[in-house]
This record gives C-alpha cells, structure tokens and sequence, in this order.
C-alpha cells in the first residue's frame, strides 16, 4: 500500500475522515485515492486504476417487513460489476424483497450523498451485509469514502476484519 493515507484537506466529509481515523487505529492497510466525480462504477475504477469488481457498491435498502410495516434496515455491498438480488437480500434478514431507501433517506441516514456511501456500517440501526464474491475475488476493495472525489483501497481481509460484516450471497444471476 502506498504512505498516503489521511492527509486531511479542506473539504474532506466527516465520513471520509471517521473511516480514516477508524483505519488508521485499526492498522489497516489503505490508501486515498483523490480524483474528479466518476459517474458509473466503470468510470470510478478506471479513474482509480482499479478493476470494476474490487470497487464495493454499498446499497442502503429497508426489508419489507410483515403486515406492510417497514423492515429492518440494511447495507448490501456487492463487486461493482455485479447486480444485487433484492430477494436474497430481504431474505438474510428474514424478511420479503429488500429495495432501495430514498436518496434523502440515505443520505440522512449515513451523511452521503448516494454513490459515496462507503462499505461499513456507523449505525446500530443498519445491518452490514456483504457478497463474498467482493473479498475473494481480489486482495483488494476500493471504494468512494463518503465523497464522490474521494476513494479508499483497502486490503480486503482488513476490510472484513475492520467492518466486520456478515458475509452472505446477495448477487443476482
């Protein structure tokens, strides 16, 4: 990994410099990448130098709970090459068919804009789903650490050791 790691400049988000603090204590290994707003996860990789499928798409969803009452919250991380399987999602909760929560919600929610909401999960209220397919298929992720002009590469086994997720299938075919 490279030395750059939390070099804070003006306009860094909270978020960005709470997942460098939490990285840093953690002895992860990481490093920033800064760059212009990419708008796809194939622009993001490539202004990253990083392969598609290391980048870690978060997607904050609600379960459909019993009785039409709303479910438990969840961020599902999957590879950015791949589409996620609401169905499967909702299920590991046990719960009905998982969907998108607004982008107002989200971003209340997690202090991000949608498209930077990084892979880990800073509320009790939020259950932290990941794919395996996003750990075992690369040594590293990358992803945008609450700014769109910001991003993390992460070793991936510290990611999982740091993040502490349940790691459950969630990709559609």
């Amino acid at each position: 990994m490279s030395a750059e790691k939390t070099c804070a400049l003006p306009g860094d988000t909270p978020v960005f410099l709470r997942l460098c603090a939490l990285l840093d204590a953690a002895g992860a290994r990481y490093r920033v990448v800064r760059h212009p707003a990419a708008g796809t996860s194939e622009s993001v990789a490539k202004v990253r130098g990083t392969e598609v499928g290391q980048g870690a798409k978060a997607m904050l969803c609600r379960v459909g709970g019993k009785s039409g009452q709303d479910g438990p919250l969840v961020l599902g991380v999957l590879p950015g090459d791949r589409r996620i399987d609401f169905k499967k999602l909702g299920a590991a909760l046990g719960g009905g068919k998982a969907s998108l929560v607004s982008a107002a919600e989200a971003e209340a929610l997690t202090g991000c804009v949608v498209g930077s909401i990084p892979p880990f999960a800073f509320s009790q209220e939020v259950t932290l789903i990941v794919d395996p397919q996003l750990t075992a298929r690369y040594a590293e992720v990358a992803f945008n650490a609450g700014s769109l002009e910001a991003s993390i590469v992460l070793d991936a086994s510290d990611y999982l050791r740091v993040a502490q997720p349940r790691q459950v299938p969630i990709i559609g075919a």
